[in-house]
């Protein structure tokens, strides 16, 4: 039977090559690469860097876009001098939170816990205070037993996730961060005196942050949710020197002095017409956000802090999300929709600018390492924390859809049917956050042994819930941790995951078409490159995990990649065929 990983186990693994790492676990004066510049392009499939770095005669015109040439060239330049893997995968499952998280810490989802932003957990108690996305409060009582409940990483848990500095207190404008984190909002641990669980202390392993950090390194990351400083890991929010976090999901405002790469002033608001509650309601306005967390690379590529308020140095990791590709990929605003034109994935308008906006972007970063004399001894990985579904829009099949005619979802039929199995933070028929549903549908249920009933009504709903797959028992414990609360058991595990149909994604919205989270090719192949002048380009065609970008990270700093938990416990090796001998 698959063990679950505990923190103890954790702790003492990390004990132990504590004391061998002192005999030889490298150094970052091993190595003549001195930073790491880390990219997600959230989104962007290993299709679409193909497309765009190749070019597609009759795109947008006669002759194409750029009559056929590369529609994103300083990608393709980068290319020249990188490795391009063609069958790199994500996290299963495919959300930003395990997606991120899997990239830094050469971790599967079965070790650092991490299944979903929005996920549940058997030993933990709801937070204080009810958040803003309406998980509710819930009593905690301290060393009871543990209710279980959904746990939230996301922008549920800022102070005030309607301003972009999060609330903040005091913060500028445009500064979110680690201050922007509400701890009243938090699941509680009633084994622990019922204190918040924060965001690096629900992550069961460590990443290349408290590794680079204890090395002697300096670290900064930027990502769209206060929440997102899990990135540091079970080591604590110290391992992070600069972290920055503007809230996507905020009210949109103008930005003084933010103009995007082809001059376009975000000063005023792009798209005044769009739905301003959040940045991602805009194919045009959320160029603006990313171009926030861009400023702030360019900063640091010039020794600053991201503000550009303060001296500090070039950082040896350092790195940030992008969202307008994801944006283009999923909307629909206003009756225009984003996605792609066909199955070979052309680009339509919107998905076509935000690849543009974000190759512009890239190459702002790539000059002004130029610039600074930085570029030999910088390597640069550029990926994707998810890729998005379906790209065929022929496919897309909404469940229950907007006029809820389609179907019902997987929870929504075990709700309806057999609703003492459903807990009730996660019943999409109750008053609070739900269900963990996208293309994919993690179910947890009161008790484990509700797991047979509730596969045999799903089993007998199959159409209705669009089914594609159905994992539960040996199936689940396969490649993550025998679901339940006790020992030899693990309390985040889902009791059941539905994938279903390619196409299929369980939302009642009108405005989106695509998404991500799911186990299908088109959520999980991204693109991954490994850039440095040193190298001759070349395309790598086994299949890889973008886990191995953090043990590739380590041995290229000089560092011993082994100091990961991943790798450790998992066996996440490097990637193949690039020297990161330097």
């Amino acid at each position: 039977m698959p063990q679950r990983f505990s923190l103890v186990a954790i702790a003492a693994a990390a004990l132990v090559f504590g004391a061998s790492a002192q005999n030889g676990g490298g150094s970052l004066e091993d190595s003549s690469i001195k930073h790491v510049l880390l990219i997600s392009i959230d989104g962007m499939h290993a299709l679409d860097f193909l497309n765009c770095s190749h070019g597609i005669a009759g795109v947008n015109g006669i002759g194409g876009v750029n009559d056929g040439k590369p529609y994103c060239p300083n990608l393709a330049g980068l290319s020249h001098t990188g490795v391009n893997y063609v069958a790199a995968n994500t996290s299963k499952p495919s959300d930003s939170f395990p997606g991120l998280m899997n990239i830094v810490s050469g971790a599967t989802p079965r070790l650092m816990g991490v299944y979903y932003d929005v996920a549940y957990d058997r030993s933990l108690d709801g937070p204080a205070v009810t958040t803003g996305n309406g998980n509710a409060a819930a009593p905690c009582l301290p060393m009871a037993p543990p209710t279980g409940y959904t746990t939230e990483y996301e922008e549920g848990l800022d102070i005030d996730q309607t301003k972009l500095n999060g609330g903040a207190p005091g913060a500028s404008l445009t500064d979110g961060g680690i201050a922007s984190l509400d701890p009243t909002k938090m699941d509680r641990n009633p084994a622990n005196g019922c204190k918040p669980v924060y965001p690096w202390q629900f992550v069961r392993a460590n990443t290349i942050y408290g590794v680079i950090h204890k090395a002697g390194g300096y670290t900064a990351w930027s990502d769209k949710h206060p929440a997102y400083s899990s990135v540091a890991g079970r080591d604590g929010v110290g391992v992070l020197d600069d972290y920055y976090s503007p809230e996507i999901n905020s009210n949109v405002v103008g930005l003084p002095n933010i103009k995007l790469p082809d001059g376009t002033s975000c000063s005023t608001v792009p798209d005044p017409n769009a739905d301003l509650t959040s940045w991602t309601n805009s194919f045009e306005n959320v160029k603006c956000y990313d171009t926030l967390k861009v400023k702030a690379i360019l900063n640091e590529i010039d020794g600053k802090n991201h503000m550009g308020t303060k001296t500090t140095q070039t950082p040896t990791i350092f790195g940030m999300n992008f969202q307008a590709v994801s944006v283009g990929q999923k909307l629909i605003e206003n009756g225009v929709k984003g996605g792609y034109l066909n199955a070979a994935g052309t680009p339509s308008d919107s998905v076509l600018s935000a690849i543009q906006f974000v190759d512009d972007s890239i190459g702002e970063m790539v000059a002004e390492l130029k610039h600074g004399g930085l570029l030999d001894s910088t390597l640069i990985i550029i990926t994707a924390k998810h890729g998005q579904s379906p790209i065929d829009p022929n496919l897309f099949f909404p469940v229950p859809g907007h006029k809820a005619h389609n179907g019902l979802s997987p929870a929504t039929v075990i709700s309806n049917q057999l609703n003492s199995a459903m807990p009730p933070s996660e019943d999409p028929n109750g008053s609070g956050i739900g269900s963990t549903e996208d293309d994919v549908s993690l179910i947890w249920l009161t008790r484990t042994s509700y797991t047979d009933l509730a596969v045999s009504l799903l089993e007998s709903n199959l159409k209705t819930i669009g089914a594609g797959q159905i994992f539960y028992g040996p199936s689940v414990a396969l490649n993550y941790n025998q679901p339940g609360l006790g020992p030899g058991l693990d309390p985040r595990t889902p009791d059941i995951i539905v994938t279903p149909n390619v196409g299929v994604i369980y939302t009642g919205s009108s405005a989106k078409q695509e998404e991500h989270g799911g186990f299908a090719h088109d959520d999980t192949n991204v693109m991954l490159l490994v850039s440095h002048p040193s190298y001759k380009g070349h395309t790598v065609y086994s299949e890889v995990g973008t886990l191995q970008i953090a043990p590739s990270i380590l041995t290229a700093l000089g560092l011993d990649p082994t100091a990961l938990d991943g790798v450790r416990m998992e066996g996440t090796g490097v990637l193949p065929d690039v020297n990161l001998s330097f």
